[in-house]
């Protein structure tokens, strides 16, 4: 295969199989990976083959020991090289208090959100590297930036997602490699992840008020343009970080917490 590959990590109906889609649509080869739900994941390669584009779908257990790196190096070997990868796992919980946070459940979000980047980078980076050239594109959280009562898994997990992410740029862009932070400020239209999290009365309640012809929801497409953008920017101006909000919602640093998911 000639094309470029766009790896997905995290390749839900949401921001992860729109952006799968967006790339595909410009000539990738997309890779898409998720946890569970096969028939979901088929059916995204369906809908991207129906378009013209090319994909492939791969079930894949992050925590497993092996597993991203081995992923990554069936790719490389018998599909295409990794030109961008897009890591979009969530490790959200829900609201927890300390004493109601287990210790399996902390460490959890921290081996899905920190030590599965890590993993990912250690075994793609030698090949992005020897070729000069790629892009990481790492969707991330609020609760990188900002820690609430409740979000002790999430924050420490995205908080140390955001530090890895800088780390990391710092020591591979002089060699071509582009990492980008993206913090997704805001809820998203997104039947599986969102959806899931307010069961469907709540989410369908939701976008009643704020999204469809409002557009007070991050809208999975949309955000998938960014993605597309921050890809092939120009490597005299790179974006390193930058956050994604509705227009009617305050930024992370204007409020202390979204009532629409309380």
């Amino acid at each position: 295969m000639n094309k470029p590959v766009c790896l997905i990590l995290g390749a839900g109906a949401g921001i992860g199989g729109n952006v799968a889609k967006r790339f595909a649509r410009e000539g990738y080869h997309a890779c898409l990976a998720r946890r569970s739900d096969k028939a979901g994941l088929d059916k995204l390669v369906a809908e991207i083959e129906a378009e013209g584009g090319s994909a492939s779908g791969f079930m894949l257990n992050a925590v497993e020991e092996g597993s991203i790196e081995q992923l990554v190096t069936h790719i490389e070997t018998h599909v295409g090289p990794i030109a961008v990868a897009v890591f979009n796992l969530g490790a959200q919980i829900g609201d927890r208090g300390l004493a109601s946070t287990t210790l399996k459940q902390f460490e959890m979000g921290w081996r899905i959100a920190t030590f599965g980047l890590f993993r990912l980078a250690q075994v793609m980076f030698p090949y992005m590297e020897q070729r000069g050239k790629g892009v990481l594109l790492v969707t991330s959280a609020t609760a990188a930036v900002r820690g609430n009562a409740g979000q002790h898994s999430h924050a420490a997990a995205m908080g140390g997602r955001r530090m890895l992410c800088q780390s990391l740029n710092a020591q591979f862009a002089s060699k071509g490699i582009h990492v980008a932070h993206i913090v997704i400020d805001g809820a998203v239209d997104a039947p599986d992840t969102l959806g899931k999290m307010l069961g469907p009365e709540r989410f369908q309640a939701l976008r009643e008020k704020k999204g469809l012809e409002n557009d007070g929801l991050l809208l999975p497409a949309e955000v998938a343009n960014t993605y597309y953008y921050i890809a092939h920017q120009h490597r005299s101006a790179w974006t390193f970080e930058l956050d994604l909000r509705a227009h009617s919602d305050l930024a992370w640093w204007n409020h202390a917490s979204n009532p629409d998911l309380k």
